[in-house]
């Protein structure tokens, strides 16, 4: 590992091994709770060894103890325990936590394991190691993409704004949730565009999954047209990078952001692989999806990613080829099954969990918030922060490192105070 080391060796072997499910019911339990400060103490390492490009051994680690499909359940758990678990503790009149921190903690666990995904599956042996697990990762990709194009056509993401002092802390911790909702799918929009890096190795079924039951190529359109992770704020435009929104520099505003990039390397794998063309049906509402694209592949964006041009002969072709009609051969497919298995297992006791959880496991005693924070203390500490953080904000004027923020939209960076 590299020179800042937050796990030996040793201690990151142990931590991989001891992995594993955990029912609805026990989140947010002392057990879980530990594997989640495992999990960050994964998750950030896994970042410091993907900073200085070294070996990763956290990756090879996940891969040697066929973990991967471990964490995609237990990311799929968390999402429906925060769609159908958590409302119903928002509503029980009885519950008035003066501290959330116990629950905030499972609603960013989310997050947690997202990242890490993203972080790893940029390697093809782990996308290979997730097996027909895969297939449920698909899946959860699809379900997110879905929201976010979605809220695009009402608003956009939510704002991050002060708390209101007649917000109620659960009220406070939903406003919380829905923000990190947000960051939570551009991670899913990274781990989907990994995946297709694959796209010559994966099962028939998980192809079909993608580009017939998901029509991810119409959907990624949809995603490059709305755009969400960009905006208009007082004539300037916005990028959310980094976990905020960060004005950018008029001389860099031609410059393909990161999600942008992945939305085009995505389609150009769905579309030109040899393995994913032989699979799709080429309809009239795919063929009027696609070739929008045609009004985006400008000259400038082209100087970017030069291998757009063969997508842009695609298109050229496209224009003048014949459409089908859907296949309707039955064909003997693998489904996902990680959340029906979970919502047949659970349902019907949304109610009991929440109110399980409420009396067991999200009313702690003095004594044990503060035991919870020594650990978070001795998890986060700071040199690690500081080497695991986003890049550095930048000047709104001349883009160079920043250290100001403006008092007023609180949005903008400066080198120095605006003038």
């Amino acid at each position: 590992m590299g020179d800042l080391e937050l796990l030996l060796p040793g201690e990151a072997d142990v931590l991989v091994r001891g992995l594993r499910s955990f029912p609805l019911r026990e989140m947010g339990s002392e057990g879980w709770n530990q594997q989640h400060e495992n999990l960050e103490k994964l998750n950030m390492q896994a970042i410091l060894d993907a900073t200085v490009s070294q070996d990763e051994p956290i990756q090879e680690l996940l891969i040697t103890h066929g973990k991967i499909p471990t964490l995609v359940e237990e990311l799929i758990a968390v999402e429906m325990w925060k769609q159908k678990v958590f409302p119903v503790l928002c509503r029980l009149e009885d519950f008035k936590p003066q501290n959330t921190f116990p629950i905030y903690m499972v609603v960013h666990h989310e997050a947690s394991i997202i990242n890490l995904l993203e972080t790893v599956f940029f390697h093809k042996e782990v996308c290979e190691s997730a097996e027909d697990t895969v297939l449920d990762l698909v899946d959860y990709c699809h379900r997110k993409l879905t929201l976010l194009v979605a809220r695009s056509g009402h608003g956009g993401p939510p704002e991050e704004e002060e708390g209101c002092q007649d917000n109620t802390p659960m009220q406070e911790l939903q406003k919380q949730a829905e923000l990190m909702e947000f960051e939570i799918t551009l991670k899913a929009l990274s781990v989907l565009r990994y995946i297709t890096d694959c796209v010559d190795s994966l099962s028939l079924s998980t192809l079909s999954r993608m580009l017939s039951t998901h029509n991810l190529p119409c959907l990624l359109v949809e995603l490059l047209e709305h755009s969400p992770w960009s905006r208009r704020e007082g004539g300037k435009l916005q990028q959310f990078e980094g976990g905020r929104w960060q004005t950018v520099a008029p001389s860099e505003q031609q410059k393909l952001s990161k999600l942008d990039g992945q939305v085009w390397i995505a389609l150009y794998n769905l579309l030109l692989s040899p393995e994913a063309r032989a699979h799709y049906c080429l309809t009239s509402f795919a063929k009027g999806r696609l070739l929008k694209l045609r009004a985006f592949l400008t000259d400038t964006l082209l100087d970017q990613l030069p291998n757009l041009t063969d997508l842009q002969s695609f298109l050229a072709h496209l224009a003048l080829a014949e459409t089908h009609t859907p296949k309707k051969d039955l064909v003997l497919e693998q489904i996902p099954e990680i959340w029906e298995r979970l919502e047949r297992e659970n349902r019907g006791k949304w109610q009991a969990i929440a109110k399980h959880q409420l009396r067991h496991v999200f009313s702690p005693s003095e004594q044990d918030l503060r035991l919870q924070a020594q650990r978070w203390a001795e998890t986060y500490r700071l040199d690690v922060l500081e080497a695991v953080a986003p890049e550095r904000p930048r000047c709104a004027y001349c883009s160079a490192e920043a250290s100001k923020r403006c008092s007023r939209c609180q949005n903008e960076w400066y080198c120095c105070s605006p003038g």
